[in-house]
């Protein structure tokens, strides 16, 4: 308790004082999520970093933070009919500015409102760098996929068991100022958990440290008593049924969450029989990732899926920029360097604002502008046939 005090006293302002309830609040009952999802649209949308940040320290610190591109991008999604964002933060953000970020993520709230878009807010991130330092960053790496990318927090910081309480005091910090604000959709803990980054080394026995922090992460952030839902998303299992064979994490993250989130970058198949694996959990189902066109996962094979089930939707990446994610996975091995990929990974827009592909744009505003499960029959005929399941 002292060092909790000790760090809360550091942050030397009473504006991040947050009222803490005495009692956590419980995971939300089935009914609970449920009456929450009922009152949002259907949820669509992207992963979104502005074009000229690399990672979440570009977007957010005070040196880069770029409110008027942020608002252009923001605009861009509105005009296709997407209605929220999942949007990346960063533990070191607060440990280094705290009211700063705090009112940069303000800002975001008023800019992202102004254009109806409600994001959701991903707090830790076990992806990419595992050492993460903030200031300025390095440039992209030229032809690799998303090389600037960070994990929160890096290993030396999962490590420090002695020094967790700082995440507590981000996680409340961070939720507990947003708590009540109608601005955000919800607050997805940690992005991929389980992610090996296996491209890094020196990450030896980081998932029993993930797992045991976000057990943690999940009651410090109840005791914030949010008004929106919490989630940490699977993405990797093969069997993410209520009582199947998942992993110690999966059931972590499947047994906490108050709305059920995953990823899926496989053919339509395979996201269809995920989403059909998890609706005996009777709670809302939000799709965080999905679209890698080389892989098999497009908006013409799965969003037409997502909008049938009412599963929201969230694909990676949005405007092309500093992260490169039009490349692919595999630039990590042979970057991009002389040639294009022949057909783009990620991303929805060119950095001009025009769309990659406009059938693309075309079928999201049609099919967000729908109602509630009904995929118009334009949108269903653009639909390619189900490839056939590979062995």
């Amino acid at each position: 308790m002292k060092l909790i005090v000790t760090m809360m006293t550091g942050l030397a302002t009473s504006a991040l004082l947050v009222a803490v309830p005495a009692e956590a609040r419980g995971r939300w009952t089935e009914a609970q999520a449920n009456a929450w999802y009922a009152k949002q649209p259907w949820l669509v949308g992207a992963n979104f970093a502005p074009a000229n940040a690399i990672n979440q320290f570009e977007m957010w610190q005070a040196e880069t933070w770029d409110p008027k591109r942020i608002d252009y991008e923001l605009g861009l999604a509105q005009g296709i009919g997407m209605n929220t964002m999942r949007v990346f933060l960063h533990d070191q953000l607060w440990t280094k500015d705290p009211e700063g970020f705090r009112q940069r993520i303000d800002a975001f709230l008023t800019i992202a409102q102004r254009h109806n878009i409600k994001p959701l807010f991903v707090l830790f991130d076990s992806c990419w760098d595992p050492n993460p330092v903030a200031g300025p960053q390095h440039p992209p790496i030229p032809g690799v996929h998303n090389s600037g990318w960070v994990q929160s927090p890096g290993m030396a910081g999962l490590r420090d068991r002695a020094g967790w309480p700082r995440y507590k005091a981000y996680v409340q910090g961070v939720i507990g100022a947003f708590a009540n604000d109608p601005r955000v959709l919800g607050w997805d803990l940690w992005n991929e958990p389980d992610n090996g980054a296996d491209q890094y080394k020196g990450q030896e026995g980081k998932e029993p440290l993930v797992r045991a922090l976000l057990a943690q992460v999940f009651d410090w952030a109840r005791a914030a008593d949010p008004s929106q839902p919490l989630t940490s998303g699977v993405w990797i299992g093969d069997d993410w049924t209520p009582g199947g064979r998942g992993s110690p994490m999966e059931k972590l993250q499947l047994g906490q969450s108050d709305v059920i989130s995953f990823h899926d970058y496989s053919w339509p198949e395979t996201f269809e029989r995920r989403v059909r694996q998890l609706l005996p959990y009777n709670r809302p189902l939000l799709c965080t990732e999905y679209m890698a066109r080389g892989n098999g996962s497009t908006f013409d094979n799965s969003l037409p899926i997502g909008k049938r089930y009412n599963v929201a939707m969230m694909n990676w990446g949005f405007v092309d920029g500093k992260t490169q994610t039009r490349l692919p996975w595999d630039s990590w091995k042979k970057p991009y360097t002389q040639d294009e990929p022949t057909i783009w990974f990620h991303e929805v827009f060119r950095g001009d604002g025009t769309p990659y592909r406009a059938a693309e744009t075309d079928l999201i505003r049609r099919l967000s502008a729908a109602p509630k499960g009904v995929v118009p029959a334009a949108a269903a005929a653009d639909a390619p046939p189900p490839r056939r399941a590979r062995r």
